[in-house]
Order: C-alpha cells, then structure tokens, then sequence
C-alpha cells in the first residue's frame, strides 16, 4: 500500500516533533539563593502525567544527573533535576564534593527548604499532575530523598540508588507517606553493614513501606558510567566503581517501582 507523499511528509515531522524536550529553569529557595533546574518531559504525550525529580550525585548537578531526568521523561514522567548546591555548581575533585556536600546537609532544615524549592517548580509545570509525585536520588541525593520521605513530604514514592542511609532527623512512627525503594551495593564500602541494620530497624520501627534490594558486588556508585573514572582520577577518589548489571537490574526495578506507585 502506497501512501501520497504529503501524508508521508506529514508522519515524518510527527515524528521529528516528538522527542523528550528540556530547559534550564532558573529559581530560588526560602532563602532567596540562586539555583537551577534541568527540566525534562515528552512533548509527543498529551496531559498531565507523573512529575517525579531527580537529586544529583555529591559531584553536584552534573550530566549524569541530567541523563537520567532525560530518561525518566522518556518514560512518560515529568522530571526535574533539582539543584541542592547552587547555582548549578559540579565538580570532579572529591574534596570540592565533599566540600559542597557537607556545606548542603550542614542544616537540615535548609537542606529541607532546598528539596522544596525544587518540588514546588515541578508542580508548577502545566504538564506535572501534582496528585501524582515521586523523587530519585542518587548518593547524596539518595540520602535527601530519603530524608524527604523520613519528614512526611507528600510523595507517592522515594527511590535511592547507592544512597546514604545515615540521618540526623529519623522517621517517626506513622510519619512516613512515601513508599521507599532502596538500591544497595553489597560491596558498597561507603555504607557499613551496621548503618543498613539501622537503617532497617528506623523504617520498621515508622512502619514505613520499604523495599530494600542488595545487588552482589556492587560497589558505590554502581550506576554512573563514570564511577570507574572519578574514583581513580588525577586527584584520587572514593571507593566507587561502576557496575553494568547492577546499573539495570535498579533501573529496571526503578521503572517497576513507579508504575506501580503511580498506579499506570
């Protein structure tokens, strides 16, 4: 069957114009400083769909992050990489990391203030269902999902990949709204085996909905392409490592996760 070419120009510019669209977003947090956001979506979908943010690396808001808001949208999501730094700032020396990192979780509730910020803008994109959120966050950024779940923000559910489980504000009971999914390297010598225990025993103790999954040999990091290559730079490094199937088996469980959360 032939088609007339003007229909055949017309699928291909269908085609063309539906892609995962994004943009910076400049915005503040309560204090008024400077910060950006990588906002991701489809333009070929129609209506409101699920916003769900993305919590960068302690490298800061980096193309990594950025990759992985892309993906989401791809997957039919709202997403917004947040920044928790400032000004868009990322780094590959792990002492500006951990500089930055410390400088971001040295008060909670600020920290707290910042994850808002970020939420807030998704919402306030035309395409975002706000009845329908959800946050990932990775290394750091896994620790301030967490967080956000631990203080009851209204989020359908958390996902932390390689995250810290370590907190300064633990959950109470029946203070947890989130259901959380943890993605654990067993090798991950960043987070002792004592940390995970307690961790455990907070969210049992919440009665918070956790889904816990351990990956064998794992290490920290295990999701990021570059984790082989920031943790043996020119200015040495943490104990991370990438690992490919660990990277899909949490991506695939990721993807699972929120379709059930979001009930698609």
């Amino acid at each position: 069957m032939r088609f007339p070419l003007a229909v055949a120009l017309m699928c291909t510019a269908a085609f063309v114009q539906a892609a995962v669209q994004t943009r910076e977003i400049p915005y503040q947090d309560a204090d008024g400083n400077r910060l950006v956001g990588y906002y991701a979506y489809d333009d070929a979908l129609s209506g409101k769909r699920p916003g769900v943010l993305v919590v960068h690396e302690w490298w800061g808001l980096n193309d990594y992050a950025k990759r992985r808001a892309r993906e989401l949208a791809g997957l039919g999501y709202n997403a917004l990489a947040i920044d928790m730094y400032g000004d868009g700032k990322h780094t590959e020396h792990p002492a500006d990391a951990q500089a930055f990192m410390a400088a971001a979780l040295k008060d909670p509730k600020a920290a707290a203030q910042r994850f808002d910020a970020g939420l807030d803008l998704l919402k306030l994109q035309p395409q975002t269902d706000k009845h329908r959120l959800g946050a990932v966050g990775y290394c750091f950024g896994g620790k301030v999902v967490l967080d956000a779940a631990r203080r009851g923000e209204k989020l359908d559910g958390v996902v932390s990949v390689h995250g810290a489980l370590v907190t300064q504000t633990p959950a109470q009971p029946g203070q947890v709204r989130a259901k959380i999914l943890v993605e654990h390297g067993a090798a991950d010598s960043m987070v002792t085996p004592e940390q995970v225990a307690a961790f455990k025993q907070e969210m049992a103790g919440a009665n918070a909905d956790l889904e816990f999954v351990s990956l064998p040999g794992a290490k920290h990091g295990f999701s990021n392409p570059d984790a082989d290559r920031l943790g043996h730079g020119e200015h040495g490094g943490p104990d991370i490592g990438y690992d490919k199937a660990a990277d899909q088996r949490s991506w695939a469980d990721l993807q699972r996760f929120f379709k059930q959360v979001f009930q698609q």
